[in-house]
């Protein structure tokens, strides 16, 4: 599915299922105090004027290795880690609670203590899957798919099985869902891996292949069809693939916008039938839908027309197996990890189990665990700092736009529209979500994220065609991470990430501004880059530029398309610049915001030296901080491909080059690595 949602970091927590390491050091009580600014995270033998993320974060890198049960290592997956373990303290004492089992407290315990119980998880091996392994093996006809793809779809499978279907907030009309049919089906990380003929792509298809056929016999398929599977797999997918549209412009939502009626659908893409698939997901929606990408629809009704109903059989049971292995017993849990996270991200070892279920409950339950979480971590005066560093952020943008020079005053007045109706969510959401309806057993692992995954999406699915509540949120309190939403024209930012190191109020401001001003303003940027311009004060996506304003932006962000496009990632694997440059775009303007917002919230106060560092120097460096950390060449590869983030090393660099203020700060001169003329520097907003 194509993103919706942007993120300040790439920060995934891996749901693995499998693995039982031990971890001795047990669960936080209290959290580890790291301050905001740490000096002995510095590298200070480095120039910073040569590079300054090795002048920031060389201590840091040195002394935080890549763990063994992680692809990367950075500063917020440590936080992240801290929460996981604190909440591993919260569910080890809800799996306590006696009395009634429909209560929170109950069902969180319940479905972590299911969820540890390697030994019946083990036990059950297959079983939990069978019937629906069974349900795809009875399939005859193409008449019967619509049924059984609206059951595998019903959980964890949708968009794992040809394609997706969901609830989306309707492009033209923002305050209200439409069902929205999007391109799925793939195995492999995106489209390039079965289309691409380099060295590296053709191993990994070749791995591929290797792992389909003994995931196939693990499953108890026959040993003797596992090869050929695999292939008919491969090549099924590979068709998918070629109709999928490349990753850019899946970030384009002008590309993405594609309302008809079902019935047309159905008239564009036949083989399959969509209003009876509809019907069954969704039967109070109304007929009109958004096929996001219409090309892939239509190849999917061909492609099922095509395949002989055995490969068919063949490839809907390895969807369903690949997107529920890791809920399996051992044996079909390893091979998972071992190529979706050892061989494709270079992951050496498979995690304690107690992060895979403290995250399975996050994913499953995760508003009812935000709430112990909050309740125990989340002070009024956190959320009051926070609520007054977004106001001086958006005054200073208020002013920014008043005075760009290349925009007219009908689009001026547009942005300052748009930026005057941009709600802010601050901590958590006001209305918890309510889990009571979802059966947790504490013995049903595979059981219970089945149920969880249905009642989310008969949740989703029954918003098609109402209002948009406008308080929900899209994280979990817990999360380590923030928000943009292009179609609720909100930032959003969760309890998790406003608290040490990130969000330091008990030293001086400067690394606060420098972290979380510059988090805010990233997120800000996000709703007037080169995405959510597209997007007008309501949400809705319209063109509210003028023609001459609209090339004036594509000539300011032409600047960071070609420094990005320079760096190299890996190998000889460079940044995908036009991938990356709405958060290149964010990360510069939101730097440049929280600068101008930390200057003006400390022009009466009596700014010293702390650490050797002057203030300038210490909002700078406290940014950089947020960005320590490193990653898997395995990871750099996949990321490289598929994540609109650029790596962390030029999030710090490539934004410092182009801020006088920072080459003022830290003196640095012609010749120098870090410096940039002013005719050279690219300014966005």
């Amino acid at each position: 599915m194509p993103r919706l949602n942007y993120c300040l970091t790439a920060l995934c927590l891996l749901t693995l299922t499998c693995g039982a390491i031990a971890d001795e050091r047990g669960p936080l009580k209290e959290f580890p105090y790291t301050p905001g600014l740490d000096p002995a995270a510095m590298d200070r033998e480095t120039d910073p004027c040569e590079d300054f993320f090795q002048y920031s974060c060389g201590g840091w890198l040195k002394n935080n290795p890549i763990p063994p049960d992680r692809s990367s290592w950075e500063v917020y997956s440590k936080l992240a880690e801290d929460n996981l373990r604190y909440l591993w303290g919260l569910l080890s004492e809800a799996s306590r609670v006696t009395g009634d089992r429909s209560s929170e407290q109950a069902q969180l315990g319940d479905y972590f203590a299911a969820c540890m119980n390697i030994a019946a998880i083990d036990e059950r091996g297959l079983a939990p899957a069978e019937s629906t392994l069974e349900a795809i093996r009875r399939l005859r006809s193409r008449k019967e798919l619509p049924d059984l793809l609206a059951r595998l779809h019903d959980g964890r499978g949708n968009g794992a099985v040809l394609f997706g279907y969901s609830a989306w907030q309707d492009f033209e009309s923002s305050d209200r869902y439409i069902g929205t049919f999007f391109s799925g089906g793939l195995g492999l990380p995106e489209r390039d891996y079965y289309l691409e003929d380099s060295p590296r792509m053709i191993e990994t298809r070749q791995r591929y292949v290797e792992h389909i056929a003994r995931l196939w016999e693990l499953a108890g398929g026959d040993a003797d069809e596992a090869e050929q599977v695999a292939a008919q797999v491969l090549t099924l997918e590979t068709a998918l693939a070629r109709a999928t549209l490349p990753v850019t412009d899946q970030q384009d939502p002008t590309k993405l916008n594609h309302p008809m009626k079902i019935r047309e659908l159905g008239r564009a893409a036949k083989g399959f039938d969509w209003e009876r698939y509809m019907t069954l997901r969704s039967p109070d929606a109304p007929e009109r839908i958004n096929a996001t990408e219409p090309a892939f629809l239509t190849a999917v009704a061909g492609i099922i027309d095509d395949t002989p109903m055995t490969e068919l059989r063949n490839y809907l049971t390895w969807s369903f197996l690949r997107s529920h292995a890791r809920w399996l017993s051992a044996p079909v849990a390893d091979e998972s990890f071992a190529f979706n996270f050892g061989y494709l991200f270079g992951i050496q070892e498979q995690p304690p189990r107690w992060k895979t279920c403290v995250r399975g409950v996050d994913e499953d339950l995760g508003e009812a665990l935000g709430k112990e979480f909050v309740s125990r971590t989340f002070t009024a005066e956190t959320r009051e700092e926070a609520v007054r560093m977004i106001a001086l952020i958006q005054d200073v943008m208020r002013e920014r736009i008043s005075n760009l020079d290349w925009m007219g005053e009908a689009t001026r007045a547009k942005a300052l529209e748009k930026l005057e109706a941009m709600r802010n969510k601050v901590g958590h959401p006001e209305r918890w979500r309510n889990y009571s309806p979802v059966a947790i057993k504490p013995d049903d692992y595979f059981g219970n994220r089945s149920r969880a995954a249905a009642f989310e999406q008969r949740r989703l699915l029954a918003r098609i065609g109402q209002p948009v509540d406008p308080d929900e949120w899209s994280m979990t309190p817990q999360t380590v991470n923030a928000y943009y939403d292009w179609m609720r024209n909100e930032m959003n930012f969760p309890a998790g990430v406003l608290q040490p190191p990130l969000f330091d109020l008990s030293i001086d401001i400067a690394p606060a501004w420098g972290n979380t001003g510059a988090t805010i303003g990233h997120e800000l940027i996000h709703g007037f880059d080169d995405a959510g311009r597209h997007f007008d004060a309501d949400g809705n996506l319209k063109d509210w530029w003028s023609e001459a304003d609209a090339e004036a932006f594509k000539g300011q962000t032409s600047c960071l398309l070609d420094q990005y496009a320079g760096y190299v990632v890996v190998d000889d694997l460079r940044i995908n610049s036009e991938l990356t440059l709405g958060e290149d775009i964010a990360d510069l303007a939101g730097l440049t915001l929280a600068y101008m917002g930390w200057r003006i919230a400390t022009e009466e106060d009596s700014l010293s030296e702390v650490d050797g560092l002057t203030p300038d120097q210490r909002f700078f460096v406290g940014n950089a901080q947020w960005a320590c950390g490193h990653q898997t060449d395995e990871r750099a590869r996949v990321l490289a491909r598929t994540d609109p983030h650029s790596p962390l090393r030029y999030r710090v660099n490539g934004v410092m080059v182009n801020l006088p203020e920072f080459q003022e700060a830290f003196q640095c001169a012609e010749g120098d690595r870090m410096y940039r003329s002013p005719e050279q520097m690219c300014r966005i907003w």
